[in-house]
């Protein structure tokens, strides 16, 4: 991966930037909230309501897979800020793993699951019309059996992206009220 600036936003050098943190947040916010959504639609019964929640839920599947495309491009093009030295230093090598694989598996479910669902909606045979007005193509063909092979597959991909999540909000946490090593400021909106 090429980078280009610790950032163009002016954020000092051990936070990240402005842009950064703003993607960070909406994307974590949508994802929560849609995986929300999703456990809720799927215990309705046939209803408008469902249906409204199912086309509301794959527009908001196409928006992720957006800001993650801009929040990887922005990742590639400026690099983030270095952990403190003092935070890498006090961190056992398998935490060091750990927050690497955590973010590189975020990164690709980030992508994997709105894929997924896209695929799944279109072997269903049900195209997804984001906002109700811009068709997009089927990612794979209209295939029933296709449909039920992939079904599950969105599910087990968004409960483990939920589940990495939680991993990412526990060490978060960890590092603010255990270590008290102000890691998690870096991430944080406003000046610090």
């Amino acid at each position: 991966m090429a980078s280009v600036t610790t950032s163009s936003s002016k954020a000092p050098a051990h936070r990240y930037s402005h842009t950064a943190i703003v993607l960070h947040w909406v994307l974590a916010l949508a994802i929560l909230g849609l995986f929300g959504v999703g456990l809720y639609m799927t215990s309705l019964p046939f209803s408008p309501t469902r249906l409204k929640l199912y086309n509301w839920h794959k527009w908001a599947g196409i928006t992720i897979l957006t800001l993650s495309t801009l929040r990887l491009l922005w990742r590639v093009t400026h690099r983030p800020p270095a952990l403190p030295n003092a935070i890498a230093d006090a961190m056992p090598t398998w935490q060091h793993w750990a927050h690497h694989g955590t973010h590189y598996a975020l990164y690709a479910l980030f992508f994997l699951v709105p894929l997924i669902g896209w695929a799944y909606s279109s072997a269903a045979g049900f195209p997804i019309v984001v906002f109700g007005v811009l068709p997009l193509p089927d990612f794979v063909p209209v295939d029933k059996a296709l449909a039920e092979m992939i079904k599950p597959l969105h599910e087990l991909s968004a409960f483990a992206l939920i589940g990495l999540a939680g991993l990412h909000i526990a060490a978060a946490l960890k590092h603010q009220w255990i270590d008290k090593d102000g890691l998690l400021k870096r991430m944080l909106p406003g000046r610090h």
